[in-house]
């Protein structure tokens, strides 16, 4: 089977790529594939969130493996008709965390084509151009400070810290 999955980049003007991708593939697959598709080198870190329908971001599955194990979840890890199982369902792509590059990804369809006339991955439509530049993101919380029952004079009650050698552990 192959999946139809179109990546649209988080910017100003609308760009968009749909891929055909074998359902088989991993998700370090996809990222190439995306990362090539808007003219980027694929040579960046990177990692896909799982989403909900709101696009909230959910469980992050990174590029490489980074438990000290080596039994986490990964991109190579995870295969695509595992992660994508039905139309609509979607996952947040990042792509350089110094640039924030952002994309919506969503499974769009589910084909059976004949497997000897495909090239797979390939990109069958684009629209647009990614910019020059990754557009600036802010990211912002809630101020926990205003939760939190304590002022900096709670702190002091053990004669101030200066430095951890001046305590006998």
């Amino acid at each position: 089977m192959t999946y139809k999955i179109r990546a649209i980049l988080d910017v100003e003007n609308d760009v968009i790529r749909d891929i055909l991708i074998d359902k088989s593939n991993n998700l370090e697959t996809l990222h190439k594939v995306i990362a090539n598709a808007f003219g980027f080198n694929g040579q960046e870190m990177a990692s896909f969130y799982r989403t909900d329908n709101d696009w909230n971001q959910g469980e992050e599955i990174p590029l490489f493996d980074m438990s000290d194990a080596g039994e986490s979840i990964s991109m190579s890890t995870c295969i695509i008709e595992d992660t994508l199982k039905n139309d609509g369902d979607k996952l947040i792509y990042v792509y350089d965390f110094f640039s924030m590059w952002t994309f919506y990804v969503e499974l769009t369809e589910v084909k059976s084509l004949p497997e000897d006339n495909l090239n797979l991955p390939k990109v069958v439509f684009a629209f647009g151009d990614a910019p020059e530049t990754a557009p600036e993101k802010e990211f912002t919380s809630d101020n926990f400070n205003d939760d939190l029952d304590f002022d900096n004079d709670d702190f002091n009650e053990f004669g101030g810290f200066e430095n951890i050698d001046d305590y006998d552990f």
